[in-house]
């Protein structure tokens, strides 16, 4: 079968790989016929990672059972169904507690689990045309079958419940008022969600302008580009004060404002412009006291590609101090989608919630490396690319 893999930094190819099996009687083999390229994707792509050549990429996959293992009791062939990118077992204690995304059995030495991701676990990924699914009953979500929502159900996987995610940690409630930093997929899925949630004031910082167009029109937030100034003084100025709550949608590759080179129009990534504490330290300067911090974006204990020798063993400057003077909370990890999927599979299918608009792209998986490429060089009006095989 057909499957983009991983070559080296900045490049990825379709090539031709062995077919999955079931392995386990509680296994199900799924026909992918849509899979997401995710901006996490792209710490692997640049070789941020420990990722080794021939990885399979993809945890953002959705498609039709094709094989069913004989242990498996709630799938048969033909069920359309969405996995969570958290591969988990659904009864180990932190499974049982909801926190799949920290599974303590299917990546033995670690917590957590993914399909086609760095020291996840050996699961191949769904940027293919097949993808094993294992403890199948518990990581498949069924959906309605057809075509209809498909790139709406698609976001169930990942970007859509992290978005929401990142809103449940920092508990954002009706008739507040927010900051969101990053404009990428899941910070756009984070204001969507805030909006969703009736929250009073919706900003969102980034400096790609396609982007916060995008937040502005479908999730009623005020654009902060902070390539224009300090994005702190900016929300507050125009806030008159500071909000209730902050989301870090960004993570560790994130960019100091002080950087920007405001005379061009590149918005692509420039290493040599990283502040990986920027982020959390800005909503520490723009959260209001006893206000809280939800911190999806991703941070990690290595980094090969850091700006300096702190940042590479995943430690970084942050203003703990204010932190605790101002009795802020804190809410991180990655999400756990089971929490979630279900209930934002139904919105969408009662017309309540419709992510789609942050899809920009749908391609033919033949054209993976050239859109790698692209959302890599944050080119404008790239923001969310499925791909078909």
């Amino acid at each position: 079968m057909k499957a983009v893999v991983y070559q080296g930094p900045y490049d990825v190819a379709v090539e031709d790989v062995d077919e999955p099996e079931i392995e386990h009687p509680n296994d199900v083999v799924v026909d992918i016929t849509t899979s997401c390229i995710c901006g996490s994707d792209l710490h692997m792509y640049e070789g941020r990672t420990a990722a080794e050549e021939g990885i399979i990429f993809g945890h953002e996959n959705m498609g039709v059972v094709s094989e069913v293992g004989e242990a498996v009791s709630t799938l048969e062939e033909g069920d359309r169904v969405v996995m969570p990118f958290n591969v988990s077992c659904g009864f180990c204690q932190n499974c049982e507690e909801g926190y799949t995304g920290f599974c303590t059995n299917v990546n033995p030495g670690f917590a957590g689990g993914a399909y086609g991701y760095v020291a996840m676990g050996p699961y191949p990924g769904g940027q293919a045309e097949k993808l094993r699914v294992p403890y199948a009953d518990h990581n498949a979500l069924k959906l309605p079958e057809g075509r209809e929502h498909e790139d709406a159900f698609a976001l169930l996987a990942d970007i859509f419940p992290t978005g929401w995610h990142g809103t449940e940690l920092a508990n954002l409630e009706s008739g507040e008022s927010v900051a969101i930093f990053g404009a990428g997929p899941v910070g756009l899925m984070a204001a969507y969600s805030a909006k969703l949630k009736g929250a009073a004031e919706i900003y969102v910082v980034d400096q790609v302008p396609s982007r916060l167009e995008l937040a502005e029109e479908h999730c009623d937030a005020h654009p902060i580009d902070f390539s224009e100034g300090d994005p702190v003084d900016q929300i507050i100025e125009e806030h008159g004060g500071m909000v209730d709550k902050g989301v870090d949608a960004v993570g560790y590759q994130a960019t100091d404002p002080d950087d920007v080179d405001t005379e061009t129009e590149d918005y692509s990534y420039q290493p040599a412009k990283e502040n990986p504490a920027v982020v959390i330290n800005n909503l520490i300067r723009v959260v209001r006291p006893t206000g809280e911090l939800g911190i999806p974006g991703l941070y990690v204990p290595e980094d090969p590609g850091a700006p300096d020798d702190m940042a590479a063993q995943g430690r970084l400057g942050i203003d703990f101090g204010k932190f605790f003077e101002k009795g802020l909370k804190c809410g991180t990890g990655q999400c756990n989608v089971k929490e979630y999927n279900r209930y934002l599979r139904d919105m969408i299918i009662e017309g309540r919630a419709d992510p789609t608009w942050v899809v920009s792209h749908r391609v033919d998986l033949e054209e993976a490396p050239e859109m790698y490429e692209a959302f890599d060089a944050r080119e404008e009006g790239v923001t969310k690319v499925l791909l078909e095989p």
